[in-house]
């Protein structure tokens, strides 16, 4: 049966492969600390379960260490950009076709798997993964695509891959940590202390003061932790459970679903949520690191007023008519 210690494997020895080419690429004069940086970041995926917390927490902290110190570099593209807009004009539209089969791999093949009995029966991929394992499986077959189409030299995908990683730099794993860093929160019962706190201010029996703790709560621990998904277990279990929920009635599908909104606006203005943020200006090789979250300011806050008007007036419909 195929889990997610096979796909960590896989991600394991894609870092590993970035790690050993890093070594090699004397173009980059900070190159042993990317080598030192991607390799902790293999024996974490591919050794992490028989390492333990303790040793994943020493692997966490140094490659944090690595990251605050300014020890990583970015070498030289390999491929000029006249060559790659040659490409580009030579192929068009059809270099799309390696991401579509991934999509479609993943899409098709979980539909699949899912609502075919057969192939349910089959027992092929844990219970609850398939989606993540056919994401791989359709990364693979993308690559073989490539192989067989455009006929690239044998490590051309690593160093490609490892040159955008090099050009993303710390920023790559970070909603991987934010998110293991909001399971951490709530496990050592942040969310009950800031539900007694909020239940001491907020009156009882009143609905929007309530709301509104709960979506400037989600924006604003989304904007500490860069997740919402790391921001809800908390918002949830200190205001959207025992108040919205318990204590006044509403509507849990509004609550949990507009309450996710309200976190993805805190989203739009931090640079921990550095995939959304910082990664796409690292890759369009802005001046200014933090020129999206400045373009979407303007957005996110009327957005998240609007949101938390949502879930007053629909999670409590009998209360606003």
């Amino acid at each position: 049966m195929i889990g997610l210690q096979t796909v960590y494997f896989l991600i394991g020895a894609m870092f590993l492969a970035f790690a050993v080419l890093s070594i090699t690429d004397r173009t980059n004069p900070k190159r042993f600390g990317n080598a030192i940086f991607w390799g902790l970041i293999a024996l974490s995926l591919i050794g992490g379960t028989w390492l333990g917390d303790f040793a994943n927490g020493l692997i966490v902290l140094a490659v944090a260490g690595i990251a605050t110190f300014g020890w990583l570099g970015r070498g030289a593209a390999e491929v000029g950009e006249e060559q790659r807009v040659s490409f580009g004009d030579r192929y068009g539209d059809r270099l799309f076709l390696p991401i579509l089969i991934v999509l479609l791999t993943a899409v098709i093949g979980t539909l699949l798997f899912l609502y075919v009995p057969p192939l349910a029966a089959l027992g092929l991929f844990a219970a609850n993964r398939e989606t993540l394992v056919l994401l791989c499986v359709g990364v693979l077959l993308a690559l073989a695509t490539l192989y067989v189409w455009l006929k690239p030299p044998v490590l051309a995908p690593l160093q490609e891959g490892r040159r955008l990683m090099d050009a993303v730099g710390w920023a790559a794993v970070l909603p991987l940590m934010l998110a293991a860093f909001g399971v951490v929160l709530k496990d050592a019962g942040v969310g009950d202390l800031i539900g007694d706190s909020v239940g001491g201010i907020i009156p009882s029996g009143m609905i929007f003061p309530a709301v509104a703790a709960f979506g400037l709560g989600m924006a604003l621990f989304t904007i500490l932790t860069g997740n919402a998904f790391a921001a809800f277990p908390i918002m949830a279990s200190a205001i959207a459970v025992p108040l919205l929920l318990v204590e006044h009635g509403g509507d849990p599908a509004v609550v949990g679903a507009i309450g996710m909104l309200a976190g993805f606006c805190g989203t739009l203005m931090t640079p921990m949520a550095a995939n959304f943020n910082l990664v796409p200006a690292s890759l369009l090789e802005l001046k200014d690191r933090n020129a999206v979250i400045k373009a979407q300011i303007g957005t996110a806050v009327p957005m998240l007023a609007i949101n938390i008007l949502f879930i007053w007036i629909f999670a409590f419909p009998w209360h606003t008519n």
